[in-house]
């Protein structure tokens, strides 16, 4: 009886707190509380690793210190150290060295047991210099409600996360440095398998999901030996990592190196030992370019090129694409002219191989301002993605589904979306089926959109295919019919679109991978 009215008394705290709180999880570090939203439990700030703070400042990460009674995960944990956002119009986040932490969104467990559910895990994108893991874009409340959980995770950016270093290197016990971030990532992970099905969680049905950086990052996850066995099937959007490393030196380790002395210069800092005391408030941003994976023996001893054309990536179902307009959320082509195209190219990007400029062509100002915008587009997101799905479809056994989003969002004129169109960034707001977040005019067609690339996306963590009842077939792309998917309004099946300009690129990257390394 005593425990009865202990329980009533719990429970009325609780309803006049306001806060209903969900079902306590034990997990290897300890038990945890989270919050009931909605018929979901929320955790928020769950610590998957040490505070890579002080002496552990770049170093891969540290497991968790033990905990003792419940720890509260009703609140979101600090964003890595970062300036700016990563995508224009988002509230910039707290920040903190201290960052380390997940988000899980899952169905409330019932009475009875239940089996295990596929997880989405979600790695923000931001150029590796920005991104958090608690944007309201990507909270997983509404593709949990279609059966799944959903797990957004924080890693290093910037130089706290891709510092290589010779001093780095020398102290490691896998004699390399840099990539910090992307052994949280796969530190998220080993956690994820080890925790999950304390949160009704299947560990062996895990996908990873990234877009832009976070796609990049998803592609090196499947060429990552580390990474093995703690994911089963793979989303790509707008992001891989498969350009040539001749036009990019500055992935090696040794060049990575000499980047990350010139930056400790920069700094004054003249040891490890006084750059591991430097504020985290300084070490942010680009760095001088020190905001990139690198080629190194541990995490990524060969490229995802190399590892793909090979056949030792991480074989798993892959679905991938880009968006039509990329470029134009990325680019300011006000100020493009026809006369000054080339030269204008050359001063963004330096001497590009003649014939990826001929491939866009124009003759007058308008005309080289769209050509600007799909040169871009081309090269940051399509031929990567193109290139993605034929090595994988070449190489490997599971399947892989291609998509172009072609939906242009209802943007606000005067907003800083104004005349993007179906832009990086834009496909986000369907995927995450989040339309009611932005007081934007949504039509009937962009909810349905919205809800069919939401169920795609739920259906291929599920099975490792997207198709499913009441949607349009999404067939399998194979490099004998090269079938892709347009998600829009309509979803129609076709060919990889500019398809010739996509091919001059690849010719030229495959010229110059016969090539030897750039000096530098």
């Amino acid at each position: 009886m005593r425990k009865r009215w202990r329980a009533c008394v719990v429970l009325l705290a609780i309803q006049f707190s306001g806060v209903a709180v969900a079902q306590r999880v034990v997990t290897e570090s300890g038990t945890i509380t989270g919050i009931s939203e909605g018929g979901l439990s929320v955790y928020k700030g769950v610590p998957f690793a040490a505070p890579p703070v002080g002496d552990l400042r770049w170093r891969p990460p540290a497991p968790v210190a033990p905990w003792i009674g419940a720890r509260k995960a009703d609140a979101f944990a600090p964003a890595c150290m970062q300036v700016g956002v990563s995508m224009p119009g988002e509230t910039p986040p707290v920040v903190s060295e201290d960052c380390l932490y997940l988000n899980i969104w899952t169905p409330a467990k019932k009475k009875t047991a239940h089996e295990g559910l596929p997880v989405i895990v979600w790695i923000y994108g931001g150029g590796y210099i920005n991104g958090s893991a608690s944007m309201p874009l990507y909270w997983g409340d509404r593709l949990a409600h279609k059966g799944v959980i959903v797990v957004t995770i924080a890693y290093r950016i910037g130089p706290l996360g891709f510092l290589a270093h010779p001093e780095l290197t020398r102290e490691s016990p896998h004699h390399s440095s840099g990539n910090y971030g992307l052994m949280d990532q796969i530190a998220a992970l080993e956690w994820i398998h080890r925790n999950i099905a304390a949160f009704g969680g299947d560990p062996k049905n895990v996908t990873i999901a990234g877009q832009s950086s976070g796609g990049m990052s998803v592609s090196i996850l499947m060429a990552s030996p580390l990474a093995k066995g703690l994911f089963h099937r793979a989303i790509g959007e707008s992001g891989g990592l498969f350009e040539p490393l001749q036009i990019a030196p500055k992935y090696l380790l040794a060049n990575a190196e000499h980047d990350g002395e010139k930056y400790a210069a920069s700094l004054s800092a003249a040891s490890l030992q006084e750059l591991r005391r430097v504020p985290a408030s300084q070490l942010t941003g680009n760095a001088g370019g020190i905001c990139h994976p690198v080629i190194e023996p541990y995490v990524l001893p060969v490229s995802p090129y190399d590892a793909f054309a090979s056949g030792q990536q991480n074989d798993v179902p892959l679905l991938l694409g880009s968006n039509a307009d990329e470029a134009r959320a990325l680019v300011d082509v006000t100020q493009v002219k026809a006369a000054t195209f080339a030269s204008d190219i050359e001063h963004s990007f330096g001497a590009l191989p003649p014939p990826l400029i001929v491939a866009y062509a124009y003759a007058t100002d308008q005309e080289a301002k769209q050509a600007r915008l799909h040169l871009e587009r081309d090269l940051r997101f399509g031929w990567d993605m193109w290139a993605w799905a034929r090595l994988q479809a070449g190489t490997g056994k599971s399947s892989v589904f291609y998509y172009s989003f072609t939906q242009p969002p209802p943007f606000p004129v005067g907003s800083v979306y104004e005349g993007w169109g179906a832009s990086h960034f834009a496909e986000l707001w369907y995927v995450f089926d989040h339309l009611d977040q932005e007081p934007w005019h949504w039509s009937a067609a962009d909810r349905k959109v919205a809800e069919e690339m939401s169920s795609y996306w739920v259906n291929f963590a599920k099975s490792g295919n997207p198709n499913g009842s009441g949607l349009p077939a999404w067939p399998a792309f194979t490099n004998t019919d090269s079938n892709i998917i347009y998600l829009g309004d309509p979803t129609t099946i076709g060919g990889v679109a500019n398809i010739n300009s996509l091919k001059i690129f690849d010719s030229v990257y495959t010229a110059v991978r016969g090539t030897q390394f750039a000096a530098r």
